[in-house]
C-alpha cells in the first residue's frame, strides 16, 4: 500500500474516534501528501540519418598509376616489338616503319592513352632480351608474339593480359625431305631460337615420342632462317604463326610445308610489369575494347555515327555517348579512349585482317581466333 492512502485512511480513523466520543473535540488533521517527481520521460527524437561515409578506397599498392604518369610526362609509348615477323611484328628497313598485328595493339594503347595511335617509340627486342627490357622499365609494355605460361608468369616480375593471339608450335620442312610424319624427323637437325619456348617444347614432345634429332640453336628468327635456307638445319619449329609468316619471306616458299602436329598451346599475347595494376587494367581493356567492337559490329569506319544513333546502353558506354557512365575514369583515361582505338585502329577483325588476313602474304585462318559467338575463344568481359 503506498504512502497516499495510507495518510488518507490516517485521517480517516481520527475523524471517527472524534465523532463516536460525544464530546466534541477538536481535531487537527495533518494532511500528507506525498510529493511524487514526475519525470516526463521524453523519446529521444531520432539521430538525423546520417549518410554512411563512403567506403574508403583500399590504399593503392606501391607502383600503382606509375606508368601511366610516367608515359604521359615522356609523352609517348615505349613498347618492346618484334621487327622479324611479318604479320605480327615486322620492320621494314627501307621506310623504317614496323607492321604487324602486335604493332597494331602497341598503336591501340597509345590511342586509349594519347588519343593519338602515333605516339609510339617501337623497341625491337629479341627473345632473349624482351624479359629484361621489361623488367628494367626500358619498355612501358611487352607485346612481341610472347607464349603465356606459369613459369614467365611469376619469374619475369611481369603480368600477362588477356590473349590476344591462340597458337600451337609447329614444325616446317623441305618439301624435297618427303616428310610425313615425325618419325621421319628421325635424325634431323632442327633449328631453334634461344629464349624461347620452342626448344624445351621440342624436347618433350619428341621424347615423348622417341624420336632423337639434334638441336640446333640460333640467336634470332633472321638466323633460323638463314640456317634453314642454307641446308644447315633440316626442319625449323616455332609458333605455326611464325612459321607462316617466315615461309612467306623465303626464296621459294613452295619448297617448304608446315607439317600437320602441334606440339603445344602457345597462348600469345601482351605483358606489362607487376605492381602497376592500373597499367595492367589499361592494357587489359585496350585488348577487350578490339574485341567488343567487333561483336557490337563497330569498325573505325562506323564508331562515329554508332556513337551518335545507337541506343544500346553498353554501346554507348564503350563508344563514350553515355556521358554519366564515366568508364575512361575508372582507368585514369579519357572517356572516349574505347573511341580513339576503334576510330585510329578498329575492331580486333579489321587488326587481324590487315595483317593476318586472306589478302596478306601469311595469310593465316582465324580458327581458334574468332569470336566465341564464331566458335573461336576471343570473348571479352561486358562494358560495364
Amino acid at each position: 500500500m503506498n504512502k497516499k492512502v495510507i495518510a488518507v485512511l490516517l485521517s480517516l480513523a481520527i475523524f471517527a474516534t472524534a465523532c463516536g466520543s460525544g464530546t466534541p473535540q477538536t481535531v487537527e488533521v495533518t494532511r500528507v501528501v506525498e510529493v511524487t517527481k514526475v519525470v516526463v520521460a521524453t523519446a529521444a527524437a531520432p539521430a538525423a540519418t546520417v549518410a554512411p561515409a563512403a567506403t574508403a578506397a583500399a590504399p593503392a599498392p606501391a607502383g600503382f598509376g606509375e606508368t601511366l604518369k610516367k608515359v604521359k610526362a615522356r609523352g609517348k609509348l615505349v613498347c618492346g616489338v618484334n621487327d622479324q615477323v611479318p604479320g605480327f611484328g615486322f620492320l621494314d628497313k627501307g621506310t623504317g616503319a614496323f607492321t604487324g598485328f602486335d604493332v597494331d595493339f602497341c598503336k591501340a594503347l597509345a590511342a586509349a592513352v594519347f588519343g593519338d595511335a602515333t605516339k609510339v617509340e617501337y623497341r625491337a627486342v629479341t627473345a632473349a632480351q624482351r624479359f629484361p627490357a621489361l623488367q628494367s622499365g626500358e619498355i612501358d609494355v611487352l607485346i612481341r608474339n610472347t607464349t603465356r605460361n606459369l613459369t614467365r608468369d611469376t619469374d619475369n616480375t611481369g603480368n600477362f593480359v588477356s590473349t590476344t593471339f591462340y597458337d600451337g608450335q609447329g614444325i616446317m620442312v623441305p618439301t624435297k625431305l618427303k616428310v610425313a610424319k615425325l618419325a621421319d624427323l628421325k635424325g634431323a637437325t632442327i633449328c631453334v631460337q634461344t629464349g624461347t619456348t620452342t626448344g624445351p617444347n621440342l624436347a618433350e614432345y619428341m621424347a615423348a615420342n622417341k624420336v632423337d634429332y639434334k638441336p640446333l640453336v640460333v640467336d634470332t628468327a633472321d638466323a633460323a632462317i638463314a640456317a634453314y635456307e642454307a641446308g644447315r638445319c633440316d626442319a625449323f619449329t616455332t609458333d605455326k604463326s611464325g612459321l607462316s609468316a617466315r615461309i612467306s619471306t623465303l626464296k621459294t616458299p613452295a619448297d617448304t610445308v608446315i607439317l600437320d602436329l602441334t606440339l603445344s598451346k602457345e597462348p600469345l599475347g601482351p605483358m606489362v610489369r607487376h605492381g602497376d595494376d592500373q597499367w595492367f587494367d589499361i592494357m587489359q581493356w585496350t585488348v577487350f575494347t578490339t574485341i567488343l567492337a567487333e561483336e557490337f559490329g563497330i569498325t573505325s569506319a562506323n564508331v562515329a555515327d554508332v556513337k551518335a544513333k545507337d541506343a544500346r546502353p553498353e554501346v554507348k558506354r564503350l563508344t563514350g555517348a553515355d556521358a554519366n557512365a564515366k568508364m575512361g575514369a575508372k582507368l585514369g583515361l579519357g572517356d572516349d579512349f574505347a573511341f580513339n582505338i576503334i576510330k585510329q585502329v578498329g575492331n580486333y577483325a579489321e587488326i587481324y585482317d590487315r595483317n593476318l588476313g586472306p589478302k596478306t602474304k601469311t595469310a593465316i585462318p582465324r580458327g581458334l581466333n574468332n569470336l566465341y559467338t564464331n566458335g573461336g575463344l576471343l570473348y571479352a568481359p561486358p562494358f560495364n
